[in-house]
């Protein structure tokens, strides 16, 4: 069985996507065949491309996501995916106020996948500035060496 997970963040054109992004640049490196995805629990963002601040840190770290547009959490992800993932503890909460009674997917948090970080929220870039994107591109890129790991296993 394939493997599938969703990112989910809040509006998906920052944390969600560059999830998505490090998550696929280290199964392609390991040569796993897995399907990636990412969405926010907000509605505002739908349609657009992330932010250019998401795309520049991406970029600058040999992924582009150019291509990528917000979309938001649906129903069919709960079965559709075996992981959704989110970003943070509300996202984390809304999705499970959300999930319908017999969901296919298992939910967690980004961090609780990570030795020693349990329980926290990846940073939120959004309201900063560039230097927040480097952050959050190395919490995410910590998180999808751990995650990749665990894939291969299964």
């Amino acid at each position: 069985m394939t493997q599938s997970v969703l990112f989910v963040c809040l509006g998906n054109i920052c944390r969600s996507p560059l999830a998505e992004a490090a998550l696929r640049q280290e199964c392609a490196n390991a040569g796993l065949n897995i399907i990636v995805d990412s969405a926010g629990t907000g509605e505002w963002h739908v349609g657009q491309a992330p932010d250019e601040r998401a795309v520049a840190v991406a970029e600058r770290n040999g992924v582009d996501i150019n291509h990528l547009r917000a979309r938001q959490v649906t129903a069919s992800d709960f079965r559709d995916f075996n992981h959704i993932i989110a970003l943070d503890n509300q996202n984390l909460n809304d999705l499970t106020a959300i999930q319908p009674a017999k969901p296919g997917a298992k939910l967690s948090l980004l961090f609780d996948h990570v030795e020693g970080r349990a329980g926290e929220d990846v940073t939120d870039p959004y309201y900063g500035g560039a230097e927040g994107f480097d952050q959050t591109w190395e919490e995410v890129t910590e998180a999808a060496q751990t995650i990749r790991g665990w894939l291969e296993d299964r």
